[in-house]
């Protein structure tokens, strides 16, 4: 009886490499040729699930993305039933932030695609349709931090959502340039957050 080929496993085995790649040598060393080697593969092995470079980093975007809800899922589950607006978001940009190891690898990854369609507008359509989705939960749970706040104390929450996003993204850059340490970059999420949000409340 032939072998069955789990055609999943193959791929992220593929997705895995080209992150290695892209992530330790940069995105002008991923090619095709490249990915095979890492993954210990075929080069036609890669051809057969990746057709082409905007595949594969589309692919392992997906994976990079994967990676980050689990955690967020996990860290936001830790917090309880109906935790604060603000909490809420400081535990989800928090884990969003390259802040170890596996999140400085996603994050290079994630740098590299971004940088990839900046130049390549047809590859950024999904991405689109996630930053788009991203900012309207984070307007969301803006506007839920500041009900109680008084009217002079608030902020239009869909520019706060775009400015706070652009937070996140900058200080992820300067944290994997190694620019300043993690408890800089908390700092500033943190006075970001004061802000939009107003100063956290005492737990209990």
């Amino acid at each position: 009886m032939p072998k069955r080929v789990d055609h999943g496993e193959r791929r992220k085995l593929i997705a895995d490499a080209l992150m290695r790649v892209a992530a330790e040598r940069g995105l002008e060393a991923v090619s095709l040729r490249h990915v095979a080697t890492e993954a210990g593969v075929s080069a036609g092995m890669v051809q057969h699930y990746f057709g082409t470079k905007d595949e594969m980093m589309t692919f392992a975007l997906a994976v990079v993305r994967e990676h980050g809800e689990a955690r967020v899922t996990r860290a936001v589950a830790a917090l309880g039933d109906h935790p604060a607006p603000r909490t809420l978001l400081r535990t989800m940009l928090v884990e969003l932030l390259p802040l170890d190891e596996a999140r400085r690898a996603d994050g290079r990854v994630a740098l590299a695609f971004l940088a990839y369609t900046a130049v390549r507008p047809d590859v950024a359509a999904g991405l689109h349709r996630e930053t788009a989705a991203l900012l309207g939960f984070l307007a969301d749970q803006i506007r839920a931090a500041q009900t109680g706040r008084p009217a002079d104390h608030r902020v239009d929450p869909d520019r706060a959502a775009v400015g706070l996003l652009a937070v996140l993204e900058g200080l992820g850059i300067y944290l994997l340039g190694g620019h300043y340490p993690a408890e800089t970059a908390l700092a500033a999420l943190d006075a970001q957050l004061d802000l939009i949000c107003g100063p956290a409340q005492p737990a209990g």
